[in-house]
């Protein structure tokens, strides 16, 4: 309930009002789970603005990842990370004490969820791309049937850039790409693939200068 009162009274306005979010290729995502997005990591606005892009009825199957140490930092941002955006909580620490650090999107996959990840990791500089980390290529050797879609943000840098605490208006785009057709077993050269499939989304795109 919670996360639907929030989705149609924060996350849906704010996309469409304040943000101007325009989405490219909307045909793309999946609708149906197990499925995978991977999306470039600016703002903590790319998780709403990722969520805002599917309907209310399939709300409760996309789970974005997100690191623990941080949403679960305190009783009440683990209680909004949870019941307002529904995020799946990701252990960054779980190999010191040996542990499985993907058993919680693994268990999601089976259970037809879409999950949301960034595999740069944490926020990084606007609209440049940093190195991934190679958890998505381990997660999609696990569960090699699921399809993975590569999003593309731009703009949401400038809306809440890393360090900013208020939002301004800019408007932004989100452009989706196709599944990826290949899946190297070599962990570099899926890393590598998967980079290069987010940079052809925008390839050849002008976009305005920001201020």
């Amino acid at each position: 309930m919670w996360r639907l009162l929030f989705h149609w009274l924060v996350t849906k306005p704010a996309m469409l009002l304040f943000v101007g979010l325009h989405v490219r290729n909307p045909e793309r995502l999946p609708m149906t789970g197990p499925a995978i997005i991977v999306a470039n990591h600016n703002s903590h606005a790319d998780t709403v603005a990722l969520t805002s892009l599917f309907p209310s009825r399939i709300l409760h199957k996309v789970r974005p990842v997100a690191a623990a140490d941080y949403f679960m930092s305190s009783k009440a941002m683990a209680w909004f990370s949870t019941n307002c955006m529904g995020i799946l909580p990701f252990d960054r620490h779980a190999r010191e004490r040996g542990e499985d650090p993907l058993t919680g999107c693994v268990e999601a996959l089976d259970r037809g969820c879409i999950l949301i990840l960034f595999p740069e990791g944490s926020r990084g500089e606007p609209e440049r791309l940093q190195r991934f980390k190679k958890g998505i290529c381990h997660l999609a050797k696990r569960r090699p049937d699921v399809p993975i879609v590569p999003v593309y943000l731009h703009g949401l840098g400038k809306v809440l850039p890393r360090g900013a605490f208020l939002p301004v208006p800019f408007f932004c785009d989100a452009f989706v790409g196709p599944p990826l057709a290949e899946r190297p077993e070599d962990t570099d050269a899926f890393v590598e693939g998967l980079e290069a499939a987010m940079a052809k989304l925008v390839e050849g795109t002008r976009f305005p200068e920001w201020d």
